[in-house]
């Protein structure tokens, strides 16, 4: 027996664990993709309105941080410009699977029970890598296939599929790492999560701080971003110089990082990580003899990574909003993509506004998602089988997670809301009127969310062994149908699927109370649904 031995069938299991997971990720990534070029070519059908896009976003320094690197003015460099969020998708998806089929098995007991068999020690680890090394080569290939059939050059293609199938590839192998160094599956998914992150702002440091070339329609990115996987596969420069060779660093960096991970697993227990778990206090705390305090200890580190992230997001966006009027003015094109996402009789700040806060509702709408999956995870994982041994009751249980998520929601959109008008206040010294509409807007995305929480907490009660896959599937169909149905020129009653399709666009439009009832109102029926379900079922573990 090798330390490989079994590596087959291990695939063939993850691949069947993730016969769900994995395609909607992979369908939704390229949905995105999909959408990119037609909403190029719609937004900026002649070369001057590229030009003018390319100028102005290469001399904002905002933009080059929240957008790609600005490489020529072609319909594909453009493309390539816009193609940050398929960065960060397959990021996401890379690190949350190695990390569900290494460190969740460990955490579960999964990988002790296989273990048992004639299992090498490397096997698990290199299934995990096969499956998501596998999953990212084949959305490189879709993406590649979407822009050579929608006419663009075949090498500059395959360059930019190549450089997100890699950026996944190599955030694989970081996950891999931390899965080594922590001993839960929340604590790895946390740091490679934070490890975005990084690479991100990086790469936006190196971006902003780049020099701008070639009258204005280049930049050329400063060290910052070569310390980034994101950042390598922006210098690709696909459609534009297509640098081949940055393939050779990803290699490197992912045989590097893969030896390391092996390293660790030879020098680590099976269940326990590099970094010993601390002990906990001898007495605990009063508020754990309820039900909403042990809510409350499980959910609070959740909650406060997303309330900085969004934070931070919310004083960036407000940071810029007084150059936006500036911005939209160089290219007519972009002052219509605002005006299509607001209301045409706004301004275009305004119009900037909504588009923002629609943002921030379906971002924090993946907070929802994961805080009432916590729910799963406590079952599945055989926890909440002590609870209920008590004289804890299951609609007090699950009552609890979701009062905890319901508020948990409401208060990260408020925080960002905040954030938002506080930096945007100061920039244009009005904060006292700009905090409470920022704030106000921010909340209006609430109700849609709750109408998600309801879905997942229907399918916890009604399908527990799918409610993981069924939670982010809805979570992905709202970003769809919500945020790209409009580019991808989907009919209405489809866009109407979407909670999210039915808010107003405040602080644009006047906030209409029936909309906003009809969606609380759905939410909290399919809550009693899933409560109703849970009473009747019996536990189900993984």
């Amino acid at each position: 027996m090798t330390a490989f031995t079994g590596t087959v069938r291990l695939v063939r299991l993850a691949l069947r664990r993730d016969r769900i997971q994995l395609p909607i990720w992979i369908g939704t990534l390229t949905l995105l993709a999909a959408s990119l070029v037609p909403s190029i070519i719609e937004f900026y059908p002649t070369e001057k309105s590229r030009v003018e896009l390319a100028i102005s976003s290469a001399n904002s320094p905002v933009s080059l941080m929240t957008n790609g690197l600005v490489s020529g003015t072609s319909i594909g460099a453009t493309v390539a410009a816009q193609a940050m969020a398929m960065f960060l998708g397959v990021a996401f998806m890379s690190t949350l699977a190695v990390v569900r089929h290494t460190r969740q098995n460990e955490e579960t007991g999964r990988a002790e029970l296989v273990g048992s068999a004639v299992v090498g020690r490397h096997a698990s680890l290199t299934a995990a890598l096969i499956v998501v090394v596998g999953a990212n080569v084949v959305l490189a290939l879709l993406s590649t296939v979407l822009l050579i059939g929608n006419d663009l050059p075949v090498g500059g293609s395959i360059a930019m599929g190549g450089g997100i199938g890699a950026v996944g590839v190599a955030f694989a192998a970081i996950a891999a790492v931390f899965a080594q160094i922590f001993d839960s599956a929340r604590a790895a998914n946390g740091a490679a999560a934070a490890a975005i992150g990084v690479a991100f702002m990086l790469r936006a440091a190196g971006d902003a701080m780049g020099e701008v070339v070639d009258g204005g329609i280049r930049v050329v990115s400063a060290w910052p971003s070569w310390l980034s996987p994101i950042g390598w596969a922006q210098q690709i420069r696909p459609f534009d110089r297509d640098n081949w060779w940055l393939f050779g660093l990803f290699a490197v960096a992912f045989l590097g990082l893969i030896r390391l991970a092996f390293l660790l697993t030879e020098h680590r227990d099976v269940g326990a990580g590099m970094l010993a778990t601390r002990p906990g206090p001898a007495r605990a705390p009063s508020s754990l003899l309820g039900t909403l305090g042990l809510a409350w200890r499980l959910q609070r580190g959740v909650l406060l990574g997303w309330a900085i992230a969004m934070v931070a997001f919310g004083a960036a966006y407000g940071g810029i909003g007084d150059e936006i009027q500036d911005f939209a003015a160089d290219s007519q094109a972009t002052e219509d993509i605002f005006q299509d996402l607001g209301s045409a009789g706004a301004s275009v700040t305004d119009n900037y506004f909504a588009a923002t806060f629609a943002i921030f509702g379906i971002a924090v709408a993946g907070y929802t998602v994961q805080a009432l999956l916590r729910m799963r995870s406590e079952e599945a994982a055989g926890a909440l089988e002590s609870v209920l041994a008590t004289a804890v009751r299951r609609p007090a249980w699950m009552a609890s997670h979701i009062t905890v998520a319901v508020l948990g929601t409401a208060t990260i959109l408020a925080l960002a809301g905040l954030a938002t008008g506080f930096t945007y206040g100061l920039i244009i010294g009005d904060v006292g009127g700009q905090v409470p509409t920022m704030v106000g807007a921010g909340l209006v995305q609430l109700p849609a969310s709750l109408t998600l929480a309801g879905v997942v907490v229907a399918a916890f009660g009604l399908f527990p062994r799918r409610a993981t896959a069924l939670a982010w599937g809805a979570f992905a169909l709202c970003l769809i149908f919500g945020q790209l149905g409009p580019l991808l020129s989907l009919p209405q009653w489809v866009l109407d699927l979407s909670p999210f399709t039915h808010l107003p666009a405040a602080p644009v439009e006047d906030v209409a109370a029936l909309p906003m009832t009809v969606l609380i109102a759905v939410g909290a029926g399919l809550v009693a649904l899933g409560v109703a379900g849970f009473r009747r079922r019996d536990l189900a573990l993984s």
